[in-house]
């Protein structure tokens, strides 16, 4: 496998998971030219486990830059590029308001996460790892993936129902419901 074949097979990867983690296509993009640039200046055609091996690049560099820009996180902009991905065909505007709400609270609610556990969310949803590969990628056991992602999952399961009864409460006081 040439450079360019491993750039062409892992490209979409690495920038869909440094775009979820970071929140910027700018950044997202400069980081996965870092994490290219890292991985072939590595003995890769060594690596037993390609993808797990680019990915734990990957978050390596996104967790740094995060540490980095603690503060800029919250005034990062929206998930754009989802955005476009799900309007891409003809939709109604009933259905395309909803996914742009859905998109904002996911976006809300992984922005609330603490690092390790918005790592897991984003590897096992957005990059579509198994647990394994996530364990592989962050160099930690299989039943820490399964406990974090567990426990983000409560996290955010907890905080859309809060965000459930404020609105229904909203709606009961206002008669619209």
């Amino acid at each position: 496998m040439t450079e360019r074949e491993l750039f062409d097979a892992y490209n979409k990867d690495v920038y869909r998971t440094c775009y979820y983690m970071l929140r910027n296509a700018q950044d997202a993009e400069d980081l996965c030219h870092d994490v290219f640039v890292t991985v072939f200046r590595q003995e890769w055609r060594n690596v037993e486990h390609t993808r797990a091996w680019i990915m734990r690049i990957t978050m390596n560099h996104c967790l740094n830059l995060l540490r980095r820009n603690q503060t800029q996180r919250e005034k990062q902009s929206q998930v754009q590029w989802l955005h476009e991905q799900t309007t891409a065909s003809v939709k109604s505007v009933d259905t395309i308001v909803l996914e742009k709400a859905a998109t904002a609270e996911w976006e809300k609610l992984l922005n609330q996460l603490p690092d390790k556990l918005m790592a897991v969310i984003t590897l096992r949803y957005i990059g579509e790892l198994s647990m394994t590969e996530i364990a592989e990628t962050l160099k930690i056991p299989v039943g820490t993936v399964k406990s974090r992602l567990h426990k983000a999952l409560k996290i955010m399961r907890k905080k859309l129902e809060q965000n459930h009864s404020i609105w229904l409460k909203g709606e009961k006081q206002y008669g619209t419901h």
